[in-house]
């Protein structure tokens, strides 16, 4: 039987830990840093919408909801709990991989998922909402306004269905 302090140890750093806890700081800083400069230096408030090509415009939009602006509330305690839950899903996500022994691509994903919950969360408590400004649009329609934080949650989420989906794949090819 494993001791108490290796159990807990196990919950808590795993081997490819350090990987994840730096893709996880690189994100969450390059989303802070990019949301930061655009709202103060950039000033985009208060210039409103600013095309940057026929398809991607800049804008700020703060965000009270969830993904797509889903369960929308603007009360400050709503986006506390959201920044919460944002929080606890890291937790979550960081004893998955510690525990787990995950592989690289894995804790590349988690990472990516991890700095981009948090930095949406900050958002939360610091401005009431999540600050995103890139807005995509083709022949009249206009996807969501997303941030870099979405993008590394996206991309985190994608590699963590890949890496599902090659694993069981070559699990299957391999004779008995």
């Amino acid at each position: 039987m494993m001791p108490a302090e290796g159990r807990l140890s196990r919950w808590l750093w795993g081997p490819h830990s350090q990987l994840v806890l730096g893709v996880a700081a690189v994100t969450f800083t390059l989303d802070q840093a990019h949301k930061w400069w655009m709202l103060l230096g950039y000033r985009i408030a208060e210039k409103g919408r600013v095309t940057v090509t026929p398809f991607l415009d800049l804008v700020f939009v703060k965000n009270t909801g969830i993904s797509y602006s889903l369960l929308d509330q603007s009360s400050y305690s709503w986006q506390l709990i959201l920044a919460l839950f944002s929080v606890v899903v890291s937790v979550a996500l960081w004893a998955w991989q510690s525990a787990a022994g995950t592989g690289r691509l894995m804790a590349w994903a988690l990472g990516l998922i991890i700095g981009g919950a948090l930095g949406n969360g900050v958002d939360r408590v610091l401005i009431g909402g999540v600050a995103d400004f890139f807005s995509f649009h083709a022949f009249g329609f206009y996807w969501y306004v997303f941030n870099i934080a979405d993008v590394a949650i996206v991309a985190g989420v994608a590699a963590l269905l890949y890496d599902s989906l090659a694993g069981s794949r070559n699990g299957a090819a391999k004779p008995m």
